[in-house]
């Protein structure tokens, strides 16, 4: 299993950093895509990779919520690091109108700019959309036919997003999100939409805990230890056999991230 997602350089992690990726590995876990959401965390993220090599990763970008930090060196800094064998993709970029933490303007900008980036040097994409949907579309689409793949992570939009999605050959990350049985329901219907050469699965540590876990941890920290689970519950809502998935999404992301 790869658990696409994963911000291990959150804090919440800053006591047991190691230890929780012990833990994944001995739950399963064969690869962790660390996220990189601004120009500090690109770089920590890509050198917490360096100390693991073959089993973590990192991407290289600035999440919306920080577009306001986005800056003329900014790209050179991301292009940097982009080059760095542990970056493997563009991201976390993209749009989020849900909460606003940057200007919409910036946001747009931000993401554009990141797009460009990744067909200059033929990365893929790691994106965030939230509240945004025709306005992501709207700017993604001239640059997809210029990148070599491009993933949504964290998918929790409605039927008709995700048919927009997958006309345009992105590949769909779903977390724990789907293990909950009050904002999850309509994700649990949609999932088995998502051809199995486009799914991939992550955890979003250390957020979205799957509310459906037989024993949560007092803190209500998700890891990436927790991946399996969220594989069986999307496994579920499918109809499919919970090791075959796992196998075919494992494989989706290798090729994918070219890991």
């Amino acid at each position: 299993m790869i658990d696409i997602g994963v911000n291990l350089t959150n804090n919440q992690f800053d006591h047991d950093r190691d230890q929780a990726i012990a833990r994944a590995k001995a739950a399963g876990v064969s690869g962790l895509i660390l996220t990189g959401t601004n120009v500090a965390e690109s770089r920590a993220v890509a050198d917490y990779a360096a100390t693991e090599s073959g089993f973590c990763y990192a991407t290289a970008g600035v999440h919306p919520h920080d577009a306001k930090t986005f800056e003329a060196h900014t790209l050179t800094e991301l292009r940097a690091l982009a080059v760095r064998p542990e970056v493997v993709a563009i991201g976390e970029c993209g749009l989020d109108f849900n909460r606003d933490f940057s200007p919409r303007p910036q946001q747009e900008s931000a993401f554009e700019a990141q797009l460009e980036l990744a067909a200059e040097l033929q990365l893929p994409v790691f994106m965030h959309c939230r509240d945004a949907h025709q306005r992501f579309m709207d700017i993604l689409t001239p640059w997809r036919s210029k990148l070599p793949a491009a993933v949504l992570h964290c998918f929790t939009g409605n039927e008709a997003e995700l048919r927009d999605c997958l006309a345009l050959d992105l590949h769909i990350g779903i977390t724990g999100w789907i293990c909950d049985e009050r904002r999850g329901q309509e994700l649990q219907q949609l999932v088995s939409l998502i051809p199995a050469n486009r799914l991939m699965i992550e955890t979003d540590s250390p957020y979205l805990l799957p509310r459906d876990l037989p024993k949560k941890p007092s803190g209500r920290r998700n890891e990436p230890a927790n991946l399996a689970h969220i594989a069986r519950r999307i496994a579920s809502c499918r109809g499919d056999n919970p090791d075959a998935l796992i196998a075919a999404a494992t494989a989706t992301s290798r090729a994918f991230f070219r890991i």
